[in-house]
């Protein structure tokens, strides 16, 4: 089987080290499908997650026919939802990159570390990981501000416009290097790298302007690690990735006619080499708006057996820190936090020694393919389906498998992995050694930045727009806060007569059907202050604790006319992965559609079955990030 076969064409887009120049051979294996469906799910991602099936036809070369083709296979398979001519990214995608980060480990053991430090720097921490020439995002602990910071999971920066990227690159080969270098001048703007801003023109300063620009910064830096000064002269990486001093002062060509005071200094990125050497001796590195005006960041390494497993990354601003004081406040503070994640890594890897390796049950994949064959005809793409789902059979506790592990995990045929397999590796999602397979970081770019930003209520919208289509009522996601619930969604019917709540109104929540099945959850429901809304509004304490009781036991509420007079309501709650109640969705109507009796048999079983779904998609966003409710 080939191995470390070069990318395919373009990947630079969502990916990092694309060889520029000559395209890369296909092998002959590859499986064709499989390359054009990972294409459109590149597109989309590109597009932040919806685009115009049109659009995705000018923007991948491929045939409509063949755009339809995938289109119709991902929604089978979930991962797009068809909104009319547009395709939308769908949560399920993120599957995908789920099974990444489970066979990472990293999020799982490291997450708790970042979001503590973040908690108590009141900063934005983040963990990322080396994506060939550039770096991704696995976690992000963001603090809620006017300027925040917006990168997302599984976004790609160029490695020499961050923080992380010089510490990655001291691990470097000269193979890296040159990679970096060819991508360099491919791309001079850095326009394959969609989530940060395109790099600027050269910058022009006379000697005057660069003298100041010296004054400003100080004659030196301290390298924390050994005490030793960091001189000017000798070369210093200052504000926006601009290095001064001997080595690239000497080398600087002058302008045509500019005479001696005009100079050109090298573009954001130029001193990365110089910038990985500092690294490499001081232990640490830093951003100093790098990115773009304001960013600054602090990034250390965490290693595991020797190497850097991830770089953990304090983000800040201008406005609340310069780089060197970032540096010089929170360095001490950082270095302590990469010692306990490292120990947490050193003791992971002990008592993993210990554990027998899992093996993944078969998926199911060959029932699932034979029926959506059978439904969509010729439009399924077999092959296409077949092939991502070899990438789910990796994850915790599966970081490495072998061709018959893979298909064992799949039930496909050895062949048939194979060739997946062999696709998958050629276009940069897998990688190969000693015939051990391991996903690399490149498959969190099939769709997981833009979907990692995704709330539950945008979750839900799609899932509650079905049902109110299909039982023509009302239908809204709500939330409890405090002794409220507030709308964070809704579908409405057009009916003369029917419920008009818009989002965000907030009412008690004891008279509903939705506050009800979520005080149900809670160990002390807030009981005060039951006032009579309507005659039939329940106000005793006691008979309110005994209707949640039986809420709790049944799975369900029913509320009728005690919000309102002619208006009835049934809820489920919606629960998160570990089981606590997050939201809950009700269908609302007057009282003259339906009668009690009707809502249960036939309302509840609907209702059921679609917050069903909403927790599915809400389970898999939310198994390595937090999902807002609102």
């Amino acid at each position: 089987m080939p191995s470390n076969v070069a990318p395919a064409p373009g990947t630079g887009t969502s990916s990092a080290g694309s060889t520029a120049g000559a395209e890369a051979a296909v092998p002959a294996e590859a499986v064709t499908p499989l390359i054009r469906g990972i294409a459109v799910l590149r597109r989309l991602t590109d597009a932040d997650g919806v685009s115009s099936l049109s659009g995705l036809e000018r923007s991948t070369g491929l045939a409509r026919s063949t755009v339809d083709r995938i289109t119709a296979t991902l929604a089978r398979r979930g991962y797009v939802r068809l909104d009319g001519r547009d395709a939308v990214l769908a949560p399920r995608l993120m599957e995908l990159g789920n099974a990444y980060l489970a066979a990472l480990r990293l999020p799982r053991l490291l997450d708790a570390h970042a979001d503590a430090l973040a908690d108590e720097l009141d900063e934005s921490v983040s963990l990322a990981v080396g994506d060939q020439d550039g770096i991704r995002f696995i976690h992000q602990a963001t603090r809620r501000r006017a300027m925040s910071l917006s990168f997302r999971i599984g976004d790609l920066l160029p490695a020499e416009r961050t923080a992380p990227g010089p510490l990655f690159a001291t691990e470097w080969g000269d193979r890296e290097w040159a990679r970096w270098r060819e991508r360099r001048a491919a791309d001079p703007e850095d326009r394959g790298f969609p989530a940060v801003p395109a790099r600027s023109r050269p910058i022009e300063y006379g000697e005057d302007d660069r003298n100041d620009e010296n004054d400003r910064i100080g004659a030196s830096r301290t390298n924390s690690k050994n005490g030793t000064d960091l001189n000017v002269g000798k070369d210093l990486t200052v504000g926006k990735g601009l290095t001064v001093g001997k080595s690239l002062a000497a080398d600087r060509p002058e302008e045509p006619g500019a005479g001696r005071s005009a100079r050109r200094l090298p573009t954001l990125g130029d001193d990365f080499e110089q910038r990985t050497a500092e690294a490499r001796e001081a232990g640490w590195a830093l951003d100093d708006q790098l990115i773009e005006p304001g960013l600054v960041a602090l990034s250390m390494p965490v290693r595991e057996s020797g190497r850097i497993a991830c770089v953990v990354s304090v983000v800040s601003h201008t406005s609340r820190h310069t780089a060197a004081d970032l540096r010089d406040t929170l360095l001490p503070r950082l270095r302590e936090a990469v010692a306990a994640m490292e120990r947490e890594l050193r003791e992971a890897q002990h008592a993993e020694s210990a554990t027998p390796r899992t093996t993944a049950a078969p998926s199911g994949l060959a029932v699932w393919t034979g029926a959506s064959k059978q439904e969509l005809g010729r439009e399924f793409i077999e092959s296409l389906a077949r092939g991502l789902t070899v990438i789910t059979a990796f994850g915790e506790g599966r970081a490495e498998l072998n061709l018959t592990e893979v298909a064992q995990a799949t039930g496909l045929a050895r062949a048939t992995a194979r060739r997946a397999l062999i696709t998958l590796e050629h276009l940069g999602y897998v990688t190969a050694h000693d015939r051990v397979f391991r996903l690399t970081p490149r498959v969190l770019g099939l769709g997981f930045p833009p979907l990692s930003r995704t709330s539950l209520a945008e979750i839900a919208a799609p899932h509650l727009t079905e049902l109110s289509q299909r039982l023509h009522d009302s239908v809204s996601l709500a939330v409890l806060t405090g002794d409220e619930i507030q709308y964070t969604g809704r579908v409405s019917t057009s009916r003369v007569m029917s419920v008009h709540i818009t989002i965000g109104t907030r009412l008690p929540a004891y008279p509903t059907a939705l506050g009800r099945v979520m005080l149900a959850d809670l160990p002390e429901p807030p009981l005060t202050e039951l006032l009579p809304l309507t005659p039939r509004t329940i106000t005793d304490p006691a008979r309110l604790k005994a209707v949640l009781d039986r809420v709790r036991e049944e799975g369900y509420a029913l509320v009728d006319e005690e919000l309102e007079v002619g208006l009835r309501s049934v809820a489920v709650p919606v629960r998160e992965r570990g089981g606590r109640v997050v939201a809950a969705v009700n269908v609302a109507m007057h009282s003259s559609r339906r009668t009690p009796e009707e809502c249960v048999t036939e309302v509840l079983p609907e209702l059921r079955a679609t917050v069903g779904r909403i927790e599915e998609d809400l389970w898999v966003a939310g198994r390595f990030r937090r999902v807002p409710r609102t």
